[in-house]
């Protein structure tokens, strides 16, 4: 399949489609929120607290009498920004340790490939969470912990695409005429393993949103006064006990709606390669 005519029938997916709609729209909310909505969403108003949704409020207001729609529409701004750039930070990163495992073989196969099975098996959010308490919730620190549990994923799954390509022709003839191996490994393998490289990246954008949401909800990831979903979720979920339901509903339902949306752009992506 020519790089084209891939092109297309990503572009010409409906699933593909249906999640890029879902997925920028959110973008827009995290970049243009607070022209977006007319009350300020870090703003108290005690006379007003848990106010149910109305024309005034239209996703009524939490604890603190803050308008809910508002920092529905504000809090995307925090979970867009650390997700993608961890995702980015992983994908880097385990591309490079997949083509070196990949590529090179021998002992540095044997040597990463056991680091990186070390670290599959430990649970995720365990790691993650152990790691924050050890260094404390900042946006650095959750951004660098999501990006290193995600590495060693994303270096499996390039791997096993090099392992693929190593024995083809064009790999043979650029070794016959003497081109490095970082030479090999960047210009002449990655252009033909990045299919599998965007998919899996797609993939881990949707679990690192979730991952984002999960830490802020703990307490370990994004810290108030942020409008960041999990973060919502958390400081109100104890509020549906009461029947107010409308303080953890939109958030959650906002949080889903990405991941969803994400994984849809990645799901259409995979079929229109394949």
């Amino acid at each position: 399949m020519s790089e084209r005519s891939g092109l297309g029938r990503v572009v010409r997916s409906s699933v593909f489609l249906a999640g890029l709609v879902i997925v920028l729209f959110w973008v827009g909310c995290a970049l243009f929120g607070r022209w977006l909505v007319p009350i300020d969403p870090y703003r108290d108003d005690l006379l007003n607290t848990l106010a149910a949704p109305s024309a005034a409020h239209w996703f009524g207001t939490d604890q603190l009498g803050r308008d809910v729609f508002a920092r529905v529409v504000v809090g995307a701004g925090p979970i867009l920004s650390v997700a993608p750039a961890a995702t980015l930070l992983a994908t880097v990163a385990g591309t490079a340790l997949g083509l070196l495992t990949g590529y090179v073989g021998g002992w540095l196969d044997t040597v990463l490939g056991r680091l990186i099975e070390v670290l599959l098996a430990l649970p995720l959010i365990v790691v993650s969470l152990l790691v924050l308490v050890a260094l404390g919730p900042s946006t650095i620190t959750v951004i660098a912990v999501i990006a290193i549990i995600f590495t060693p994923l994303i270096a499996r799954t390039v791997r096993a695409a090099v392992l693929a390509e190593r024995g083809l022709d064009y790999v043979a003839a650029a070794e016959l005429r003497g081109e490095s191996a970082a030479n090999i490994m960047f210009v002449e393998i990655l252009p033909n393993v990045l299919p599998p490289i965007l998919v899996e990246t797609t993939v881990r954008l949707g679990y690192a949103i979730f991952t984002v949401a999960s830490l802020s909800f703990l307490g370990f990831g994004i810290q108030p006064p942020s409008a960041d979903w999990g973060l919502a979720i958390s400081e109100n979920y104890g509020m549906i006990v009461g029947g107010y339901w409308w303080t953890v509903s939109f958030a959650a339902a906002a949080t889903a709606s990405l991941v969803v949306g994400v994984n849809l752009v990645a799901d259409g992506i995979q079929a229109a390669l394949e």
